[in-house]
């Protein structure tokens, strides 16, 4: 299986060829041979340009179990488990509390996740390119922003696919760090899985399939030795701690922020299923991807919930716990030995498998910034995501949990809104006409985006009032309980979900686009 090069001559954002007597196009064209004579090794050349329908894969190498691996390999890492962690150690919610809150609200997740994959096969385009344009005929990220708007979410969705990768650095350099114990620290950790990423991913497509197709494997067996070797430790009766309100507010959190944890792969679901063949059966793509994608976290969380509510009654975990969460899950293996201390690497390493898709969607992402962005190959900017993620995660190292309840709370806001909007403008407003998706890269027949931009505003406007972090409350979010309910994304969706309807008719009718 041979992934498809990209045209001859290097092309910008907006389609244009570049002029091969500049400089810039004469090191553009250096860089395209460079890149032709490596897709031979299956490196992919091809950056945010739309996949052709002639350019797809049969599902005789791309079938439908391999979205399920995909996801379920993706997932079933280490940092799903400490997310778990969160439920009783932060919130204070007992096991049967926290694993509710935790499996539903990452099923509500899931299902916007699911739904923007099966747009991968059907357009061939890219997430955040369908974050731009809705046109009369258009849904990817500039199908429903506009152009211009859809640049913010651009950055936004960076945003959260470099800090979901300094996330994973994090808990493996811990894990990896517990395992020496103590002798290596977290920094080397960090850097051997980001090395190792940037590896596989900067080949792109193809090896990114097929590692994922087999990384799962090796994470079942140590972690179900896990689930077997702890489980007896867990404490499956403790209860939620606080007055009623506050563990209504703490339930609300909880839920909130594994639903956030669920629904940000969706900025860039569609990414992975572009050489899929166009009319792969929608539902197929949407179904296999919620088996794939509950089936891991619900594992993880379970796993992370049991070993925080154990630390109640065994005080080895909770002073590993304090050391670290990936401290917390070597101590769980503590019984096994040496043993025991190599199914913690072989956790450790796992993260690379959940580290691959943030590193290679932002790889795509860089693209699509502008034309000066675009004619940079993929290759450079993967690279350079690498090196941000890991200098961040050398810098925030001690502070996992933090980062965790403020970070990705607040990176699912923006996801939701954005749903509640593309939901709209598929389902409403082109039902009928379909999608032309050839027009990707023609700025004057995408929308303008006033309608989604402010209704994507005041979705915003309504998350900040229903807010409940560390370092800010929404008024609205201190009503409910001691510490608040973060309620920022349901409130966020239900706001744009509201006033964009009523925009995006006025739009249509005053620009006709």
């Amino acid at each position: 299986m041979v992934l498809a090069p990209n045209a001859s001559l290097p092309t910008t954002d907006t389609g244009t060829q570049t002029d091969p007597s500049t400089l810039v196009g004469k090191l553009q064209l250096r860089w395209k041979t460079f890149e032709q004579q490596l897709v031979a090794y299956n490196l992919e050349a091809r950056g945010i340009q739309r996949v052709q329908p002639d350019e797809r894969h049969d599902l005789r190498s791309l079938g439908y179990t391999q979205i399920a691996i995909l996801w379920f390999s993706i997932n079933l890492a280490a940092n799903n488990i400490t997310l778990g962690m969160l439920g009783p150690a932060v919130f204070g919610l007992g096991f049967l509390d926290s694993s509710l809150c935790a499996v539903f609200g990452m099923l509500v997740g899931c299902l916007a996740v699911a739904y923007i994959a099966t747009f991968g096969p059907w357009s061939g385009n890219r997430t955040m390119i369908f974050a731009r344009q809705v046109s009369g005929i258009d849904l990817h990220w500039r199908y429903t922003m506009g152009w211009w708007p859809s640049k913010i979410i651009v950055v936004l969705n960076l945003i959260v696919l470099l800090g979901y990768a300094l996330i994973d650095c994090v808990v493996a350099g811990q894990i990896l760090s517990a395992v020496s114990g103590n002798t290596m620290s977290i920094v080397v950790g960090i850097i051997i899985v980001a090395i190792i990423t940037w590896g596989i991913t900067t080949f792109g497509y193809q090896i990114f399939h097929y590692y994922e197709r087999y990384a799962w494997l090796p994470q079942l067996i140590v972690l179900c030795i896990l689930a077997g070797v702890a489980g007896p430790g867990f404490n499956i009766s403790s209860t939620s701690h606080g007055d009623a309100e506050t563990i209504a507010g703490n339930r609300l959190s909880f839920f909130g922020l594994n639903l956030a944890a669920a629904i940000t792969y969706g900025g860039g679901a569609a990414d992975y299923f572009v050489y899929y063949p166009e009319h792969t059966p929608r539902w197929k793509i949407f179904g296999v991807t919620m088996v794939g994608l509950s089936l891991s976290f619900t594992f993880a969380f379970l796993l992370g919930i049991g070993l925080a509510s154990g630390m109640l009654a065994n005080t080895a975990w909770e002073d590993a716990y304090h050391v670290s969460q990936g401290a917390l899950i070597v101590e769980g293996y503590k019984s096994l030995g040496g043993f025991g201390s190599f199914c913690g690497v072989v956790v450790a390493l796992g993260l690379v498998a959940n580290l691959i898709p943030p590193t290679y969607s932002s790889g795509v992402d860089f693209q699509i910034l502008g034309t000066w962005a675009a004619m940079v190959p993929r290759a450079i900017w993967n690279t350079m995501g690498v090196v941000i993620y890991t200098v961040c995660a050398l810098a925030g190292r001690g502070h996992l949990a933090e980062i965790f309840t403020n970070f990705l709370s607040l990176m699912g806001y923006w996801v939701s809104i954005w749903i509640a909007i593309t939901l709209e403008e598929h389902l409403i407003f082109r039902r009928k006409t379909g999608f032309n998706w050839d027009i990707w890269n023609q700025q004057k027949k995408l929308p303008l985006g006033i309608s989604a931009l402010v209704a994507f505003l005041i979705g915003w406007a309504g998350a900040i009032l229903c807010m409940a972090q560390v370092w800010y409350i929404g008024p609205i979010a201190k009503l409910v309980g001691e510490y608040g309910a973060d309620m920022g994304n349901y409130v966020g969706f239900a706001w744009a979900a509201i006033i964009y309807p009523p925009l995006r008719v006025w739009e249509l009718r005053k620009f006709g686009r």
